[in-house]
């Protein structure tokens, strides 16, 4: 009893660490639309799948953008022209019907920027964006408009709405502070380039969504400070990950934990070729994967990346701890690959409490390169540090190494030539957890 007392303690101590303040919305939804309430329909949208939404709701942000609740009904709406919402204060945006992609530009479907005291959410918790990207990529096109992106947007919160088939990345956050996105579920195509959630900002807490797609499931660039990532979901996906980095990386104080990856390209991928910089004080815990090609793929001479000016990222006092569960082929890509850069090796490195097996053949693979701290084929740096590159095989299981599995893993992808359905947000994003906060359409 002690004992899940004080883990429980620590828990809470490194969340409170983990983020450097308060996040999400300042007032409530109730109090902005006490302020005012601007329906889209009043300002000329109709649900009926043809009229353009872009007018109406640029005009009922207009209305509510200095404080207010911006309310699109439930329905099937059409966005032809790309809304950017910029500069308003203590506001909302309500979205309970489903929004379906019609233009073709590039850019941002839904762009967000300047905001402080925002909120983005369906209260059904089945508003949603359809992109119908596989209209772009049945021709291998992945350069139309992505969903949403939020920029420059402080004190916020996105929950509990699901975006669907984006012709480009899913929802990106640039330089922002202080969010919170939570109950969401993600599905993209069979195809690169299609990003679920990707963040660089300061003080994000990001918990209990699903992404489904072919690239990164939740990943953190740089600059960023302060995320706090759990709970997720990556569910037929790339898998998650810190990168690509390049020049001047400035990361710090990332905890990933409670991540559950099924089918995807990897559990964890921190990825850089050359470059400069640093990433430091990041946590990798509670993981479990299934049915993955790479479990821990830590490359710092990733082939993807063009050589990035500088010797090399420094990468210092990073942790994974906790990992169970199988990888695809162990002796093809073996679970543990950590390669740093022979120039500036990486130190406090800390692999522990680790139980992964191959799901074919009988053995699997440890690699190290100029990685320095404890655990399976990492080197102590009591004696310096210096280049070096060493492989290990295993020929036994692991005690412990068997983990759970979600009931809605899914049996294959979505690929890239038919329109992909709206999913319902689930109600578990980590097997034996339920989201940290209700869904909203639960309520």
């Amino acid at each position: 009893m002690h004992y899940i007392l004080a883990f429980s303690l620590l828990l809470l101590q490194q969340t409170v660490a983990q983020l450097s303040g308060s996040v999400g919305p300042l007032t409530s939804v109730s109090s902005k639309k006490a302020t005012k309430t601007c329906n889209v329909l009043d300002y000329g949208a109709k649900a009926d799948k043809e009229t353009d939404l872009g007018p109406p709701l640029t005009d009922a942000f207009t209305a509510c953008a200095s404080g207010g609740l911006v309310y699109v009904p439930s329905g099937d709406y059409l966005l032809n022209t790309w809304v950017t919402l910029s500069g308003g204060t203590a506001w909302a945006l309500q979205i309970d019907g489903i929004i379906y992609r019609g233009g073709t530009n590039g850019g941002n479907m839904i762009y967000i920027e300047h905001a402080s005291d925002f909120e983005l959410f369906s209260s059904t918790s089945s508003g949603a964006l359809q992109g119908l990207g596989y209209e772009f990529h049945v021709d291998g096109n992945i350069s139309g408009p992505r969903i949403l992106r939020l920029y420059k947007v402080t004190d916020f919160s996105v929950h509990d709405l699901i975006l669907v088939d984006s012709p480009s990345f899913h929802f990106s956050m640039d330089t922002c502070e202080n969010g919170e996105v939570y109950n969401m579920a993600i599905r993209g195509a069979n195809e690169g380039g299609l990003d679920g959630i990707d963040v660089w900002s300061d003080n994000i807490w990001i918990h209990d969504i699903e992404v489904t797609n072919k690239d990164e499931c939740v990943t953190v660039k740089s600059p960023a400070h302060n995320i706090l990532i759990e709970d997720i979901y990556c569910n037929w996906s790339g898998g998650c990950a810190i990168g690509s980095l390049g020049a001047d990386t400035d990361i710090s104080d990332i905890i990933y934990r409670y991540i559950y990856t099924w089918s995807s390209n990897q559990m964890m991928m921190i990825k850089s070729n050359g470059g400069s910089g640093t990433l430091e004080n990041a946590v990798f815990q509670d993981f479990i994967g299934h049915g993955n090609a790479y479990s821990l793929d830590f490359d710092s001479y990733w082939s993807s990346e063009s050589t990035q000016t500088g010797d090399g990222v420094t990468y210092k006092n990073i942790t994974f701890t906790n990992w169970h569960g199988t990888e695809a082929n162990g002796a093809k890509r073996g679970p543990i690959r950590v390669i740093c850069p022979d120039e500036v090796p990486c130190t406090d490195i800390t692999i522990s409490d680790w139980a992964m097996w191959t799901e074919s053949g009988d053995s699997q693979t440890y690699t190290c390169r100029s990685a320095y701290g404890s655990g399976f084929c990492l080197r102590d740096d009591s004696g310096g540090t210096s280049s070096y590159t060493t492989t290990s095989t295993a020929t036994a299981a692991p005690s412990g190494y068997s983990a759970a599995t979600m009931a809605a893993d899914l049996a294959d992808s979505f690929g890239t030539t038919a329109s992909i359905p709206i999913p319902a947000i689930p109600t578990s994003f980590f097997p034996g957890h339920t989201p940290i906060s209700k869904l909203a359409g639960s309520s």
